[in-house]
């Protein structure tokens, strides 16, 4: 492996970061009260074009936190994509609902409608799209399918800080949205998430929920079982300086995927990220699918990789592979899935980086005929 090796992701953590930190410290409110958590949440509801945020530990705990604010109990449905990071049916899973596994659209990797559709049941509750890698899904589709059968829409927006379908920033186009901030997504807190909604009584719920269900007339009496789901200010401090950047971080990976284009051919059987014209995507990550590839060929294409000093990472696995979840698996899930890889992304790269990438990728594909 050469010395120069080019990570998959990396965060951008810089003065006004270290700024906001160091005066949360100083400040020795450095758990779950603190300025910060109220002006972080305050502010990404503004971002988001939401009358509410509610900041919580990670988006895993954010899924499940306004699952159970909707009141789902077992034996109720819920409708996910099949190619997603496993928190998303997990958090479905937490509530004893069912996670119902759909198809997903060739283009731009979310919910196939057509597919949600075929899925509803008298039991179905709520459907969870994910803008996946950044792009949003199809909401209209599906919203329309939703108010069709009275049930709820909540936005996995773990990957799409930013995103914008028909000019709206994802997080505010169902009933509500969830935001992660781990450490390799657009903005970070190290761990960390949000939720996002124009519902009140949602928001009021999943709030006092957040915190052990705690009385608000009485300290430390508790009405319901809750959870432990808080932020730290000190995470908040680094969110309000990140949020601060979002702008910058974003331009930033638009721009890189404009240079992967200009470096890596699509053909037929080769594509990065395709964006739907009504779409705004975040390029969480950028895609590349190689159509002749199967799990095998794209093990050995990301071993030759990283041999170069360049990371990749496979697609997620389709959930209805794993014990869990088994059932059968959707037909263009499981192709995704077993085909695509992501190429690295991040702030402090640069165009000669990026056209050092492209070049071993091509120079791969050709000794493996596949291009």
């Amino acid at each position: 492996m050469t010395d120069s090796f080019i990570p998959i992701s990396k965060p951008t953590i810089g003065p006004r970061e270290r700024e906001l930190v160091l005066a949360a410290l100083d400040s020795g409110w450095v758990s779950s009260i603190g300025a910060y958590i109220d002006q972080f949440e305050a502010e990404f509801a503004r971002y988001c074009g939401t009358r509410y945020a509610l900041a919580v530990s990670n988006g895993t705990t954010g899924l499940h936190l306004a699952l159970e604010a909707l009141g789902l109990k077992p034996g109720d449905e819920v409708i996910v994509p099949d190619l997603t990071f496993v928190a998303t049916a997990n958090a479905v899973a937490y509530t004893g609902a069912t996670p119902v596994l759909a198809d997903i659209d060739p283009d731009h990797l979310c919910l196939d409608p057509a597919a949600v559709r075929a899925l509803i049941t008298p039991r179905t509750k709520a459907i969870m799209p994910v803008h996946l890698y950044g792009h949003p899904a199809d909401m209209d589709a599906l919203n329309e399918i939703a108010n069709a059968h009275g049930i709820a829409v909540i936005e996995d927006a773990a990957e799409a800080h930013g995103a914008e379908y028909k000019g709206r920033r994802v997080g505010g186009l169902g009933k509500c949205g969830v935001f992660s901030f781990y450490g390799n997504k657009v903005i970070t807190t190290g761990e960390g998430g949000m939720i996002t909604t124009n519902d009140e009584a949602l928001w009021q719920r999943a709030k006092r929920l957040r915190d052990h269900a705690m009385s608000p007339m009485r300290r430390y009496f508790h009405e319901d079982r809750g959870f432990n789901y808080r932020i730290t200010n000190l995470q908040a401090a680094l969110g309000v300086a990140q949020l601060e950047r979002i702008d910058e971080f974003l331009n930033r990976r638009a721009e890189i995927m404009d240079w992967y284009r200009q470096v890596i051919p699509v053909a037929d059987g080769i594509r990065l990220n395709r964006v739907k014209n009504w779409a705004k995507s975040a390029y969480w990550m950028v895609c590349l699918e190689v159509d002749a590839f199967d799990v095998t060929r794209r093990e050995e294409f990301m071993q030759l990789l990283k041999a170069r000093g360049i990371d990749s990472r496979p697609y997620f696995c389709a959930m209805s592979t794993m014990p869990m979840y088994r059932q059968a698996t959707p037909p263009v899930a499981g192709r995704k899935a077993d085909t695509g890889l992501n190429l690295p992304s991040y702030f402090e790269m640069t165009k000669a980086d990026v056209q050092r990438i492209g070049s071993e990728v091509n120079g791969i594909l050709k000794s493996m005929s596949l291009m």
